[in-house]
This record gives structure tokens, sequence and C-alpha cells, in this order.
């Protein structure tokens, strides 16, 4: 058995980690241009440290990225060259409405990813754009809280027909909005949210997830009556959660840390809140304010396919005790004994991917597509100049080979599969360019000295060969 002959092979980047020119073209900052490297980007990342405009003494490494804003081309035709089927990209909304909330958007940032598209498209690539992905305009948090406030929903739905509108005929695959599940931990990330003293921090986290989740449905409805050829994902920050110990309470817990995430894609992908969800409103007084109208469109517009990240895999316990050796995922996680671990401490197993594929598959019985995994590394120049990061290449053949186990033995249904930063870009984590990911190597550093310059890694052509035998030569 072999994957299917049109399975899209790829990689996958953000705007706000590679694109750079913030501040040209129109554009305007949004909140993750705004979190420094250093103690304190957990701080504004959590929600409690207001940081609404650059300040002197921190480095912003978003600011300019990798400089793809004005390189895209020169990228482009190496991922052609490694022969990608798909490019998985974001927009950025402050490029397109620089405020969030104007009328009329900005043309040269519309023009700026029309030529993203077409460029793409020239070489048979077809774009996988996420609408946001960790992207809230800071005239939307100045103003209205961000994702807290439901007139987001509006700005957000009006930011999705016209990308819609503009690009049909360029880009079918959309995404809604990136690793929804981030919001819960990480909310100024995932929503833009800041956090004042005596806040509600669960019911304001849950409410911002509602309005999220009602306007993903609409820009689903609005997707498929702008272009029938359109196809809507939701984006999941994935990875199963193993139970620490065989004590029926943490298998508990380990169910427990599952729904957290697949309650956002219950909706997504089924059309209305879970039980267990509103068991958990009630029990916890979280009280939802919802719309007129608001059940109906989650209802009526499901999304056609369900997308993830996957890193690596979790280990709960329900005691806290255990949690003295923690991993370094942003996710609370105990170091599991039996994985190795990355440098930055995240866990290495590939059998999990096939465990969290199947387990999304039976859920939901959509097509899946694996959008986000990789290795983040410290890769380093051989005295000939070269990169050798057969570390890379080991990790991701025994990804590749588990997810082909998930299709082929186990009857998945795939779609694709994008590798994680397949260029050097900022780390989302840590703000760091020494956290490496990608198949193609950019000359700069933590500090943001360097001549940008790119260069192949020894998995750049390891990968050009899995794609061209369709993943049957890894």
């Amino acid at each position: 058995m072999q994957l299917d002959k049109n399975f899209l092979w790829g990689g996958a980047t953000a705007s706000n980690q590679s694109e750079g020119g913030v501040l040209e073209g129109g554009r305007k900052l949004s909140n993750v241009d705004l979190l420094p490297t250093g103690p304190d980007r957990s701080k504004v990342a959590a929600g409690d440290l207001e940081m609404l405009e650059w300040k002197d003494g921190y480095y912003y490494p978003s600011k300019v990225g990798i400089d793809m804003y004005h390189r895209y081309m020169e990228d482009i035709k190496l991922f052609a060259e490694m022969g990608f089927k798909v490019y998985r990209m974001s927009l950025s909304w402050s490029r397109i409405f620089p405020n969030g909330d104007e009328k009329k958007p900005n043309e040269e940032g519309l023009a700026f990813y029309e030529g993203i598209f077409k460029e793409l498209r020239k070489f048979n690539i077809e774009p996988l754009v996420t609408i946001a992905h960790f992207d809230v305009p800071v005239h939307l948090i100045k103003e209205y809280g961000g994702w807290k406030n439901r007139k987001l929903i509006k700005f957000y739905t009006h930011y999705a027909q016209t990308v819609f509108q503009r690009y049909k005929g360029l880009v079918n695959y959309w995404l809604t909005i990136n690793e929804i599940n981030i919001l819960l931990h990480q909310p100024f990330v995932g929503g833009g949210i800041v956090f004042k003293p005596g806040d509600n921090k669960e019911e304001i986290k849950y409410q911002a997830a509602h309005n999220q989740l009602v306007a993903s449905a609409m820009a689903t409805k609005l997707a498929h009556e702008i272009d029938a050829d359109n196809k809507v994902g939701c984006m999941l920050a994935g990875g199963s959660h193993y139970p620490y110990t065989s004590r029926p309470e943490d298998y508990q817990e380990a169910i427990n840390r599952d729904r957290e995430g697949y309650f956002f894609i219950d909706v997504q992908a089924r059309g209305k809140y879970p039980n267990y969800a509103l068991k958990k409103f009630a029990r916890e007084g979280i009280n939802i304010l919802m719309g007129d109208g608001d059940e109906r469109i989650l209802a009526e517009s499901p999304v056609d396919f369900v997308t993830f990240s996957y890193y690596s895999s979790r280990t709960v316990s329900a005691h806290p005790e255990d949690y003295l050796q923690a991993t370094g995922n942003i996710f609370p996680s105990i170091k599991n004994k039996y994985l190795p671990s990355t440098e930055w401490g995240w866990q290495i197993d590939p059998l999990g991917l096939r465990n969290s594929l199947n387990q999304l598959y039976d859920r939901y019985q959509k097509p899946l597509f694996i959008v986000e995994n990789g290795l983040g590394a410290v890769d380093t120049l051989d005295e000939n100049g070269n990169i050798e990061d057969d570390y890379r290449i080991d990790y991701l053949k025994k990804h590749i080979q588990a997810f082909k186990d998930a299709a082929e033995i186990d009857g998945v249904e795939l779609l694709g599969y994008t590798t994680w930063g397949c260029i050097d870009l900022v780390a989302a984590s840590t703000g760091q360019m020494s956290k490496r990911y990608g198949f193609i190597y950019v000359d700069r550093d933590d500090d943001g000295n360097g001549t940008l310059n790119r260069k192949k890694k020894k998995s750049f052509d390891w990968y050009k060969n899995v794609i061209l035998s369709n993943g049957e030569e890894l």
C-alpha cells in the first residue's frame, strides 16, 4: 500500500515568524510583533504583562523575521526545487487591515500576497493559507480588548470575506485560526487578551474561544459561498496525552487534557458544543454570552477537514507532585522516561503521531492534514561550510513512517504533510533563531546579526527525494 498519488507534500511557515517588513507597505503592529526575547516573552504571551508598543531595551525578532517580505521569490524557488506540492503560509491581518476594523482593505497588502500566490502557482505549488496565525492588530486590542469582545467576529468575517474574494482562483485551501486551543494557554498570543486585576480569566478565555468559533464558522460559510472549490480546515495544537501511571485517576486526567484541545475541534468539526464542555461551564460558573444565531451558524458550517501540529506527546498525572520533572513544551507535561528529548526538552515520539492521527480520525471521520511537524535544533556549519543535519533527517524519517503506517495500515484519510519551518525562522516559543527547523539555513542569530543569506542543508536533498518518491524512499 502507498500514499495517494495526489498526497500534498510541502512545508510551512507563518508570517509573524518569517515575513518581517512589519511597518512597510501600510502594515501596522499586531500582537505577535510585540513578543520580545528573554524572560518577559512568556509573561506577555500569557496576557500578564501589557506591551502594546515596541519599548526600548527589548529585542523583537518578528520585526525582521527572515525578511521573506523582500525575499519570497528566492524562497519559493527553493521550495520548488525540493518539489513542494503545497506551501502552508499565513496572512498578516494587520497587513491587509492595518487597524483591523477598517471598511476598506490596504491594497498594497493585498497585492503583496497576490504576488506570492501567483509565484507559487507558477511552480504548481498549492497555497494552504492560514487566515489568522496568532495575529491580532494592536488597534483591536487597545480599542476592543481583543477576541474577548464579540465585535471581533464582525471584523474577522469582513477580513475573511475580503481575502476569499480577492484570491478566488489562486487559493482553494484555507485554515481559519491557527492552533486555536493555544488561546487557553497563551491568551495574548491566541486572542490578543491582556488581563486586568480581578478578571475571571477562565471565563474571559472561553468567551474569546466562543467568539473565535463563531467567526470561524462564518468564514467557512463565506468561503463555500464565494467559491465552491474552497476547502476550509480547522487547526489544533495536537499531541495525545499519556497517563503517567496506570492509576485510574491519571487515565482520567489524560482524557480531560485531550478534551481541553478537542473541545475546539468538536465545535468546528461537529457543529455544536460537546456535553462535557457545557457541564464544565455550569460546574465552574463560566457564563458564555451567545448571540442570536450563534448555535445555528456553528451547526450549519462545520469545516471540511481537520489539521493539526504535532511535535510530541504529553504525559500527565492527577497528582501535582509528579510534575517536578517537566518537559520544555508550553503544555504542562511530565518527562516520559521512555522517550528521548530535544535540546529544548521536547520529547520525541513518532508513534505518538500515529496514535494522534487515529484518535482524530476515529473522533471526526474527516480528512486529516499534518500541517506542522519538525525538529528544533542547533545547526552548525562544518569546516566546509555545510550543515550535516542527520538528526533532523532521522526525526522526520521516523515521523513520516509513522503517518504512513496510520494511512496505509490503519486506514486514516490523510491529505498531506507540511514540515514546520521548511526554512529557518523565528521560533514561536522562545523567539530564537538558533532553534532551527528548516531544510534551508538562514544566516541570522538570536541577536539579529547576520546576512540573511540562504543555504541548503543536507536535509534539503533528502526531503526532495522523499517527495519525488511519494514517501517510498526514506
